[in-house]
């Protein structure tokens, strides 16, 4: 199965070395691109995206980013580590936990200090992220969304233990519980005792003889999960919006991580949005400019009427107080501006011709300010 994948680090377009800044802007850049709901029925498109997926849970995880580095897909597979059917609980020699081989060098700078400290404390249970996309009209204004992520939850058949329901964890014999064994190393220099990761039960205090059927063992099961939450009127693009205690589960009885849904912001075919206010062009014909008319004016709140003045030229814009978009605190809304663009007629019939050649011929400089402008600087410049 590896070997129909690609590297993790190829996937999200970042060198080895990244930083997990850089990492996770490039899981942004790539997971809004291939978002399902902005290539509806884009089957290659959905694929990138579980792929892009993939690879950032992966690499966003320092302890797993550590052993994709060190041992490739293997490391980071639910079964690496050995024991039976990979349950790291599991008694006997075979259940070694995979960061045992990094203590044993590097002195439990992977995660055995935290174990020896208190392998039975309370800890905190993992944050997640996920993306949701809505429409302009939807930052605006607010909205329920579904978001659908995956999370490791607490196994109910076992509720949490690992163990067979009507069977409970053991204390380790060989740790005594602590997690933690005294080894004695002969060196040049004499014997020296160190403190080690218990290899019977992975530096968890506990065995289990007869592990639950449902989770392995593990006490815990990844699982697709889908749940509703409120998009709040203001929103924009790029955002994070954070669901408290909606993560993954703690171990010990330590409370969930959160979500963070990065929240896309699909573009408008008219509206364009600039801090809180909202902007958008709308074509006039000449006449409307010329003489002023009353025109109809689209906002997020429905059409309103607004009348022009006589003369308005191409690129005048005007204001439209409290049209705009509603600070995400409550506290006040923004303008919609509107730009001016005359559309000169095309297709003229003969008499419209003839209308327009009569109207020039009894037009004069004061009926143009900015040609008068123009051609006085242009004197002024050619003159000697």
């Amino acid at each position: 199965m590896a070997d129909n994948k690609r590297d993790y680090y190829e996937v999200l377009g970042v060198q080895k070395s990244a930083a997990d800044d850089e990492i996770k802007k490039a899981y942004r850049k790539l997971a809004k691109q291939y978002h399902p709901d902005l290539n509806p029925g884009d089957k290659t498109a959905e694929a990138k995206f579980k792929e892009v997926n993939e690879a950032y849970e992966v690499l966003s995880d320092k302890d797993k980013r550590a052993r994709y580095d060190q041992f490739g897909f293997a490391g980071v597979d639910p079964n690496f580590g050995g024991g039976a059917g990979g349950n790291p609980y599991a008694g006997g020699a075979g259940g070694f936990d995979f960061t045992d081989i990094f203590d044993s060098f590097f002195g439990g700078g992977f995660g055995g200090s935290a174990r020896r400290a208190n392998p039975n404390a309370p800890r905190r249970g993992t944050d997640v992220e996920a993306n949701v996309v809505v429409s302009f009209e939807e930052a605006a204004k607010g909205c329920k969304k579904n978001v659908t992520y995956h999370q490791i939850e607490t196994c109910p058949d076992c509720s949490g233990s690992g163990a067979q329901k009507g069977t409970s964890p053991k204390s380790c014999p060989n740790c005594g519980g602590s997690g933690q064994v005294r080894i004695n190393q002969r060196t040049p220099f004499g014997v020296v005792q160190s403190v080690g990761t218990c290899d019977r039960c992975g530096g968890r205090g506990k065995i289990i003889d007869t592990p639950c059927k449902t989770c392995d063992g593990k006490g815990k099961l990844r699982r697709q999960k889908t749940i509703e939450i409120t998009i709040p009127a203001g929103i924009d693009d790029d955002q994070i919006l954070n669901v408290g205690g909606k993560g993954n589960a703690g171990s010990n009885g330590g409370p969930n991580g959160d979500l963070h849904v990065y929240v896309s912001v699909r573009p408008h075919a008219i509206f364009k949005r600039r801090g809180n206010d909202v902007w958008c062009e709308m074509p006039i014909t000449f006449t409307q400019a010329a003489l002023g008319a009353d025109v109809t004016v689209p906002t997020l709140d429905g059409k309103v009427s607004y009348h022009v003045h006589e003369g308005t030229q191409p690129g005048d814009v005007f204001k439209l107080k409290g049209k705009g978009i509603q600070s995400l605190n409550g506290r006040g809304r923004g303008d919609q501006y509107v730009q001016v663009t005359v559309e000169v007629p095309k297709n003229l019939s003969k008499k419209q011709r003839e209308i327009l050649a009569e109207f020039e011929q009894n037009a004069d400089e004061k009926n143009y300010q900015k040609r008068k402008s123009f051609f006085s600087k242009l004197k002024d410049l050619f003159e000697d």
